[in-house]
């Protein structure tokens, strides 16, 4: 039985990183760069996991585990930000977000 390596993996979450980060860096709804944050979160779990397998330890695999919690509690603040934007604004673009902010 043949195993895959770990440039593959690495490769994987690079490519996966990239796309997240070209996502943010270019899109204007607040819901798709949310989306965007998740997928570079995930890109990071990949790479920690696949070192954890190389290594033979589980301390990659925990690693994950906050990661995953993390990325969920952003998900969860990050959507009410979003839905309070949306009902003082109408819409969830992120530059209209920033004219949200106190002028002092």
């Amino acid at each position: 039985m043949s195993t895959v390596p770990l440039q593959w993996y690495l490769l994987l979450a690079a490519i996966l990183f990239g796309i997240g980060l070209v996502g943010v860096l270019i899109k204007r709804n607040a819901l798709v760069v949310m989306m965007c944050v998740e997928l570079m979160l995930n890109a990071a779990n990949l790479t920690f996991l696949a070192f954890s397998r190389q290594q033979g330890n589980v301390g990659g695999h925990a690693i994950a585990f906050f990661v995953i919690a993390v990325a969920a509690a952003e998900a969860a603040v990050g959507l009410a930000i979003v839905i309070a934007i949306y009902r003082t604004r109408g819409s969830v673009n992120v530059d209209e977000a920033r004219e949200l902010r106190e002028e002092g």
